[in-house]
């Protein structure tokens, strides 16, 4: 099998595993029950007037929402993005691309990522691996990933856990710092970072952001774990099955992340991401300091029934975001992101 074939492969398995097994941790969560906002029975606002409009990657947005980094690369995958760019443009939400390296690799497969004539006006993330800098790629491959995606930044995905549980990962991580900082420095739009689901320190979020990175996307920990998703597909190595079993409560928890990176680099723009499952989650996030949210697996399987039933999914969350902010007296995202309602959760 060649190599475009086994990454086209290998995106169908990841879709068809995280659709339909049990791939989250049992017991480490994304902390977001462990907050509450202190309700306001007088809000002194009017909930029409509520608005969650906002600024990302220098596009106006009217939403902090983002569809998070997903899948491409096969006919299947090119549906899902296809409606999941629809409605993101309907209801004006920023999207983001899964790893485009299978239409690097493979030009065929490159349609399945250019989602821009279904999502004329909001930002779009062209998505890579940053470990295949190691492996060949350069800023020539950063350019064409920007460009099959017509995106308005790039994000490299950091998922070294991934790799170490995927039959055929790519496990050197060594020296990557030097050739991130020189791709900020070359390519012509913001670069950013995620995870996969397993969580961004503080301290490294730092490092980053002084090296050049625009934005983090925390993708915590308490959603999709990877390690039980390559462990579905691991049928050989008997192993690697049981150590992405013993390795299934790894990470931090997604609010851990948000509060530790808003607080040691409030400048870098920051993504919440991770297990967040409704818009009450949403609100929080951006109450802990994130600027915008996103939603993976949670919105997926509506992606793949109908525009509409997504749009509705889609519709929910906004709706329960802005009942979280009437229920606090506040009527916009940088009245939310300051909030001083947000507590710990003492019935916990």
């Amino acid at each position: 099998m060649t190599t475009e074939n086994r990454t086209s492969k290998r995106k169908s398995e990841h879709i068809d595993i995280v659709l339909n097994e049990e791939v989250t941790a049992k017991s480490v969560t994304t902390g977001f029950d462990d907050f509450q906002f202190r309700h306001l029975a007088l809000p002194e606002i009017d909930f029409s007037e509520i608005g969650l409009e906002t600024e990302f990657l220098s596009k106006p947005l009217k939403t902090p929402f983002l569809i998070s980094s997903m899948t491409g690369g096969t006919e299947v995958a090119w549906k899902i993005n296809r409606t999941l760019a629809a409605v993101a443009e309907e209801r004006g939400w920023a999207m983001g691309t899964g790893s485009i390296r299978s239409a690097i690799e493979n030009e065929e497969t490159a349609y399945t990522f250019n989602v821009r004539e279904y999502a004329p006006t909001i930002p779009i993330i062209a998505n890579l691996g940053a470990v295949q800098f190691n492996y060949g790629y350069g800023i020539d491959q950063c350019r064409k990933a920007v460009e099959l995606a017509e995106a308005d930044a790039l994000v490299l995905h950091l998922n070294s856990l991934q790799e170490i549980f995927q039959p055929e990962g790519d496990t050197n991580f060594k020296g990557l710092l030097p050739k991130i900082e020189q791709v900020c420095k070359e390519l012509d739009v913001p670069v950013g970072i995620k995870e996969v689901g397993w969580g961004i320190s503080s301290e490294l979020a730092k490092e980053m952001y002084d090296i050049g990175i625009s934005f983090v996307d925390v993708a915590g920990a308490g959603g999709t774990t990877w390690s039980q998703v390559e462990k579905y597909r691991n049928k050989t190595d008997s192993m690697k099955r049981r150590a992405a079993e013993t390795f299934r409560e790894w990470g931090i928890p997604t609010t851990r992340c948000i509060r530790e990176i808003s607080a040691r680099v409030p400048e870098c723009t920051l993504i919440g991401s991770g297990g967040l499952r409704n818009g009450l989650d949403a609100a929080k996030a951006i109450a802990l300091g994130a600027d915008a949210v996103g939603f993976g697996r949670s919105v997926l399987q509506s992606a793949v029934e109908s525009e509409e039933l997504l749009s509705e999914v889609l519709e929910q969350i906004e709706l329960e975001c802005k009942i979280a902010m009437f229920g606090i007296g506040v009527k916009s995202v940088n009245e939310l992101k300051n909030t001083d309602r947000l507590e710990i959760n003492v019935g916990r």
